[in-house]
């Protein structure tokens, strides 16, 4: 017990000791009353690490009535699973007595691991407790998860993380009670602070601190700011572009961009480039949200989001963030519009789901001989050689409409151009 981690020895005994996630565990709710009333079916604790998955699964095995086995799938394999079974069916057997499995990590289980857990899950040999800080709809097989109910964990809050710690400082049996602490108010916020709603992660850094600071003359270790600095590096930021939370920043960072915030955008954006993430492909996707959001109302924006994916391409990082940053900054202030976004998608859908319509012909090809010998060509006005270079003619044999432009930015001039265009038609039609 004295070499264990002070973060696994203060691990809540029984679920009104379990800090946070009020969400799924408060009074009250599904879940807690499941595991209150020991009457568990299979589940998926998804979640940000130090949230609480293993802590809870801990106050699940010493509640429960049925026999408890934990795995990790770093280390397991099919073999072991097979040996849980066992002897899950011997406790049924012999004892009448359920089994439930905690699985941690269960991601890192290939789909033939996963797969076998499913016959017994499904028959109820053993109750599955799988935790995992991978979104389970892209980690997990889909026969899996229909056999589970899924509880999502979120980071902790500020609050949470703060209750944490002091009941590690005021513990005498399991936490650092017996040492004479005395923390400044700025060290205790930086700790929250810095442990990004990760509990595990405060209170490693309050124990090295603790454990490796002298005592003064009166035998009280002062944690200070400075103490607490040391204790915890960096900021760990939670972010790999093989998991979701490279798929939701990237898409809080668009929607930042589109809802003209460009201080959220920049902090998404910042979020990317200090984890690692490829400059080029958040270029991309500043491309993208140039031309679909931005559009006509502001053309230049596609012009320098460009501008930035070939500035990326070349210098790299890090002076690749500047031009990203100025990019992102110009798209999130830009008058908005996806005119052209929904006008492109309206004529594919008509393209897929109605009859091809035929070129008219005289819009035909008249560049070759004998075209006019089919009617290519015949009857069709050369717009140049009218007013304002316009003509009216048929373009399309039905009438369709596509593009309905907005009265924001410069698209608000093409709009007034249109409409000037269909109010003076027979004008233009006299010639210069």
């Amino acid at each position: 017990m004295v070499n264990t981690p002070l973060a696994k020895r203060l691990c809540p005994r029984d679920i009104s000791e379990f800090v946070g996630q009020e969400h799924i565990l408060g009074s009250g709710k599904l879940f807690r009353r499941a595991i209150e009333s020991d009457r568990l079916s299979s589940i998926i604790l998804y979640g940000p690490p130090g949230t609480g998955k293993n802590a809870l699964a801990r106050v699940i095995a010493n509640k429960t009535s049925a026999h408890f086995i934990e795995l990790n799938a770093v280390t397991a394999g099919v073999s072991d699973i097979r040996k849980v079974v066992d002897a899950a069916k011997n406790q049924i057997n012999l004892l009448k007595q359920r089994t439930i499995l905690f699985i941690d990590e269960i991601h890192r289980f290939n789909k033939l691991q996963q797969d076998a857990l499913l016959p017994d899950v499904e028959n109820g040999i053993i109750i599955l407790i799988g935790a995992t800080t991978q979104n389970p709809y892209f980690s997990i097989n889909s026969a899996l998860l229909s056999r589970s109910q899924i509880f999502q964990f979120e980071s902790l809050k500020p609050e949470n993380i703060k209750t944490i710690l002091i009941r590690a400082l005021d513990d005498k049996e399991r936490g650092l009670g017996n040492y004479k602490v005395k923390i400044e108010d700025k060290a205790l916020e930086f700790l929250i602070n810095s442990s990004n709603g990760d509990a595990r992660k405060s209170l490693n850094g309050l124990e090295i601190g603790v454990l490796t600071t002298l005592p003064d003359a009166n035998g009280i270790i002062n944690f200070t700011l400075a103490v607490a600095e040391e204790s915890i590096q960096k900021k760990a930021i939670i972010y790999d572009s093989s998991e979701d939370s490279h798929y939701d920043t990237i898409s809080a960072f668009i929607k930042s961009m589109r809802g003209s915030d460009p201080d959220a955008a920049i902090y998404w954006l910042a979020k990317m480039l200090h984890s690692g993430e490829d400059p080029r492909f958040v270029a991309r996707r500043i491309v993208i949200c140039a031309a679909e959001d931005v559009g006509l109302a502001d053309p230049q924006a596609l012009m320098l989001a460009n501008a930035a994916l070939q500035v990326s391409e070349v210098i790299g990082m890090p002076e690749a963030r500047i031009p990203l940053a100025q990019a992102t900054i110009y798209i999130a202030c830009a008058p908005k519009s996806n005119s052209a976004y929904v006008a492109i998608d309206k004529a594919l859908d008509d393209i897929e789901k109605k009859p091809i319509l035929q070129v008219p012909k005289h819009l035909k090809d008249a560049n070759y001989s004998g075209a006019k010998n089919f009617g290519h060509g015949i009857e069709y006005k050369y717009p140049h050689s009218y007013k304002e270079g316009y003509i009216k003619q048929q373009y399309i044999p039905e009438k369709r409409k596509y593009y309905e432009p907005q009265n924001r930015g410069y698209e608000s001039k093409m709009k007034e151009y249109l409409e000037k265009l269909k109010k003076h038609e027979s004008e233009f039609e006299k010639g210069n």
